[in-house]
């Protein structure tokens, strides 16, 4: 705890109290005390989500700079600039870390739209609503009764504008939130509980103030909100259309093959590779199918609404072509050592593919930005997320484990090791029969909420369209709806990244091109299928419209709405898909560090027991602005991919159409058990 004297102007004199309340990262408190000036006062903090009225700020990074500006009622004003003294270890850490978190993040989520002036990023609101709270109109059964004034009437804010009455014939007046227009919404003699619209725990509108001119939103703080259309987010979208098309919808065309691969109608016993076409996409699915698909669709939906679930939807649709083209070339520029050790990936046909195109130079920067990229992203996102995440949700429904994150880390990464001390074989049977289960599970937990909600139906539908294509402000509007749709589909396929391609480079077949299709599902399973039910339950069970929650307390309450002990099944589906989801990270990790560092198996050991130390480190700890950074280079491993994929796909295009000539005369390799009568084909 401390006291910093903020200075004086005349006879208003601020004080601000800093506190840091325990070794917990990003919780310190700010509290401005003033002396004399006029009252009201008003604090303009540098933390976006603290109110202009609200002398205390919380929730504020230790070792970073902060800031308030103190106004009173005569306009006097002083600016303040502190910092909260970083006392632990996570603490200073944490404060170090920040600062390439936000630089990093000013690249990927830069806006060029918004930097050439192409559109307005601020968010505008064109009315104001005159609502009654859901509380108040449940506990009294309220009657419009008249208006105050007409259709169309220019009113100024605190105005009467309406009368209700309830039950008990307790009165409750209407008064205009803003200056502007009246626009009426209900007649007189309207039962305000015949108006409710489905699930939504909003507050239930009865007009609106028409603004003269739209005024633009703002946070707590008095900051105008924006809705930027992030570069990372154009990056992986404009990938994935151009793929779509380049390759004439092959994720339409060859779905149905896609399915034929996965059951294994085309394994070749005796062809190059260590794992089937199943169990490559499952070691694909398993890394990406995680936490995102539950905690990351409840943020997306709870910021974007439920229009985010179209678009999310969508997104997915078009990355199944992305995916496509990566995994073509993880395998065709994929390398088998004399032991049979496969080493594949973007890393190789990042270097060979452009080398063979006389861009040396540029394959080989490509290629290693990928692999350090590749380390980073296991450790963090690949890795300590998962870990910490999963002790948080199990914890929570396992109360003796609380305080024991150190313990549970380390049977989390003793159950990690024993599958990836193995290699590819093992991680892939492993993902071959756990990746099937935990989608089942979750699935069908999300279709009991949905079936005991199924009288929703028309309202979440509803709900969905007009969020789509016709966005409340309150929620981001248009584009910011449309942004975080694409973003959590973007995030959560992996499509674009790079690191389905290295699951894929091990698999067992003579024609890349067949890993390509197996791909497509993929996303199909990961984004247009758990995404979807995730937001699904939360719009039929109207928990989308909670706030002061955090993303897997969300859908856990959603589950928990139907049957108390669901959440428990949801806990048990989140720690698989974490524990999925670092086995499968830590061979694309491995497979990154071995390009930078060799191929010896010594070293591949060590790069293993520090994964599992990670793990270890995960749930230990707060981790803050490690986790962000770590995220964030996963969705940098796209820059360097897509841009080789744009290089080579002529060539992914004539492959295609090489292989497309060969399943349909027959002579594909058909595993014997799914056509004993014919003769296999060389």
């Amino acid at each position: 705890m401390a006291q910093d004297r903020g200075g004086s102007v005349g006879k208003m004199m601020v004080d601000i109290m800093l506190t840091n309340p325990s070794k917990e990262i990003n919780n310190g408190i700010a509290e401005v005390n003033v002396k004399g000036g006029k009252a009201p006062y008003q604090y303009k903090w540098s933390n976006p989500q603290t109110a202009l009225d609200e002398n205390r700020a919380t929730g504020l990074i230790e070792g970073m700079a902060h800031s308030v500006m103190v106004t009173d009622a005569e306009g006097n004003s002083i600016s303040k600039t502190f910092k909260l003294r970083a006392e632990s270890i996570t603490e200073v850490f944490n404060s170090n870390v920040q600062p390439a978190v936000d630089y990093l993040g000013a690249i990927l989520f830069w806006d060029p739209f918004a930097a050439l002036g192409v559109y307005d990023p601020v968010v505008y609101n064109d009315k104001s609503a005159v609502a009654v709270t859901l509380e108040e109109a449940i506990n009294q059964n309220y009657k419009l009764v008249s208006w105050l004034v007409h259709e169309g009437d220019q009113v100024v804010k605190g105005q009467k504008l309406a009368i209700l009455k309830g039950d008990n014939t307790k009165e409750l007046l209407l008064y205009a939130t803003a200056d502007g227009v009246v626009e009426q919404v209900i007649e007189v003699g309207t039962l305000i509980s015949d108006i409710r619209d489905g699930l939504s725990i909003s507050p239930i509108n009865l007009a609106n103030i028409v603004y003269d001119s739209p005024k633009p939103l703002l946070y707590p703080n008095g900051d105008t909100r924006t809705s930027t259309i992030p570069f990372i987010v154009i990056w992986l979208i404009l990938g994935s259309i151009f793929f779509t098309f380049r390759l004439k919808f092959v994720n339409i065309r060859g779905f149905l093959h896609s399915i034929d691969l996965a059951k294994g109608k085309y394994d070749d016993p005796n062809a190059p590779g260590t794992i089937t076409h199943f169990q490559a996409m499952a070691t694909a699915t398993s890394a990406t199918v995680g936490l995102g698909n539950i905690a990351g669709v409840a943020v997306a939906i709870s910021l974007g609404g439920a229009g985010a679930t179209f678009w999310m939807f969508t997104a997915g649709f078009f990355a199944m072509s992305l995916k496509f083209a990566e995994c073509t070339l993880g395998v065709k520029y994929r390398f088998i050592d004399k032991e049979g050790r496969i080493f594949g990936g973007p890393m190789n046909y990042l270097r060979y593919g452009l080398e063979k195109r006389n861009l040396k130079k540029l394959g080989k920067f490509l290629a290693a930005l990928f692999a350090v990229l590749g380390i980073g992203a296991s450790f963090g996102g690949g890795n300590m997320l998962q870990s910490n995440q999963a002790f948080k949700i199990v914890s929570e429904q396992l109360p003796f484990l609380q305080e024991h994150g150190f313990w549970f880390g380390v049977a989390f990464a003793l159950l990690v090791g024993a599958v990836i001390i193995g290699g590819i074989k093992s991680i892939a049977k492993f993902t071959g029969k756990v990746v099937p289960f935990m989608a089942i599970l979750y699935v069908l937990g999300c279709l009991v909420v949905i079936g005991t909600n199924i009288e929703n139906m028309g309202w979440a539908v509803r709900s969905i369209i007009d969020g789509a294509f016709s966005a409340q402000a309150m929620k981001g509007g248009f584009i910011g709806v449309l942004i975080i749709g694409l973003q959590r589909a973007a995030f959560s396929s992996e499509a674009g990244v790079g690191s389905a391609a290295i699951a894929h480079s091990a698999s067992k077949t003579n024609h890349p091109i067949a890993d390509g299709f197996t791909s497509l599902v993929e996303p199909f399973i990961d984004t247009m299928l758990v995404c979807t039910m995730t937001a699904l339950v939360l719009i039929f069970t109207g928990k989308h419209e909670v706030h002061g929650l955090g993303g897997v307390e969300l859908t856990s309450d959603a589950f928990g709405s139907v049957v108390s002990w669901f959440p428990m099944v949801l806990a048990i589906a989140v720690l698989l898909f974490a524990f999925s989801t670092m086995v499968s990270w830590s061979y694309y990790g491995m497979r990154s560090w071995s390009y930078l560092f060799g191929r010896s198996k010594k070293l591949e050991m060590v790069y293993k027991v520090l994964y599992l130390l990670f793990i270890v480190l995960g749930a230990s700890v707060s981790l803050g602005a490690v986790l962000s950074f770590a995220d964030m280079m996963i969705l940098a491993m796209s820059f360097p991919n897509i841009i080789g994929l744009y290089i080579l796909a002529p060539e992914i295009s004539a492959d295609m159409k090489v292989y497309w000539e060969k399943l349909k005369q027959g002579k594909l390799y058909i595993n014997p058990k799914f056509r004993k009568d014919v003769e296999v084909p060389n």
